[in-house]
């Protein structure tokens, strides 16, 4: 089977330049036997960057580039001529991507934002010269400064997805069916657990020309946060997400403690997630009648909205969107809404005390 394109871990070894080294030359022309010193200043040695470019999307670039060297500055020489500066390395990757010390763990950046430059190891600085050492009493110093040496750095880059929405749900629950449905995405879809092997982004079109991102990512098992399964792997890709879809088909035995499992699972992972927008989707409803699906939502949670749909039939498929947008922009929709209602309140005022509303 061909090797998956999705990279979203790398291990890259990096160092950036050393600083030249400073020139310990003496003036020598003609009828000028006894010059001065004039010995020029070491380049700086080439620093090494990460850089944030939104056009990547995996770390895949980096696979085969796992030595990033930024090169030396180069030595001072005569007529105090200072030595070129080493030339810079700049690693791109994709918005997301967190970065690790690949020895001790610690955590170094989170690079979030396109053209977001962070300078990851400092390049040496050249050494002075040794006209900067000449004084009334030493008038031809002989020595000039080495240059600094270089930093190195084994990195550990991460990348988690940046989505709106993320798919939540068990093997073959109907994730990928449903991102092929509302985006123009097209995820390996069949009848078998565990189909999705990487994640996948797609972008969903809504009313007057709005969208928003949606992640799909391989299915969660019970034990997923101990390791098991694919769940381990990818579920930092969820920590992004400004919403989380629960998936569970109709078909299940017992829905609300499948949904049960995977907000344990998510919680173990991380207890952060707890803080996230949370709505169930009951997929398969094609295969239940009304009286089924309202004998089911009385025993769904309370706390999470809920609604049924099938990607096959494409039932529930505008509603579901309906419901996500609003679940995405419910800050921006209380603040209009506020504002709303501090302006009525206001309207019925007497002019008296709208007045006197407005000196407040």
């Amino acid at each position: 089977m061909a090797e998956s394109n999705f990279i979203d871990h790398v291990k890259i070894y990096c160092r950036s330049g050393k600083g030249g080294r400073g020139s310990s030359h003496f003036r020598r022309e003609k009828y000028i036997p006894k010059g001065g010193p004039d010995g020029g200043d070491g380049g700086r040695g080439g620093h090494v960057y990460l850089r944030g470019n939104r056009n990547y999307w995996t770390l895949l670039h980096l696979k085969y580039e796992r030595h990033v060297l930024a090169t030396n500055g180069e030595g001072g020489s005569a007529k105090r001529s200072s030595g070129k500066d080493g030339e810079d390395r700049v690693i791109e990757v994709p918005c997301g991507t967190v970065v690790y010390d690949a020895v001790t763990g610690e955590y170094i950046c989170d690079v979030v934002e396109d053209g977001q430059d962070i300078l990851l190891l400092k390049g040496g600085r050249g050494g002075l010269g040794n006209w900067n050492f000449k004084t009334s009493t030493n008038q031809a110093p002989r020595y000039a400064q080495p240059g600094e040496p270089a930093e190195e750095r084994e990195i550990i880059c991460q990348l988690k997805l940046l989505a709106d929405v993320g798919l939540v749900g068990f093997p073959n629950a109907g994730k990928s069916t449903l991102l092929s449905v509302v985006s123009a995405a097209k995820p390996k879809i069949a009848d078998y657990p565990f189909t999705t092997l990487e994640p996948n982004l797609g972008i969903v079109g809504y009313r007057d020309n709005r969208s928003f991102v949606m992640a799909d990512i391989p299915g969660i098992i019970e034990g997923a946060s101990e390791g098991k399964g694919l769940g381990l792997r990818f579920l930092r890709h969820i920590e992004r997400n400004s919403l989380l879809l629960f998936m569970i088909p109709g078909d299940s035995a017992d829905i609300r403690k499948e949904y049960g499992i995977l907000h344990n699972e998510l919680v173990k992972y991380n207890p952060e997630l707890l803080n996230k927008s949370r709505v169930l989707a009951i997929t398969k409803s094609d295969l239940l009648d009304e009286e089924l699906m309202k004998a089911l939502s009385g025993d769904l949670p309370e706390d999470v909205p809920h609604l049924f749909i099938s990607s096959v039939t494409q039932t529930g498929i505008d509603e579901l969107k309906d419901l996500l947008w609003h679940e995405l922009n419910r800050e921006t929709f209380h603040e209009a809404e506020s504002i709303v209602h501090k302006d009525l309140d206001v309207s019925l005022l007497s002019p008296d005390e709208e007045e006197e509303e407005n000196v407040l």
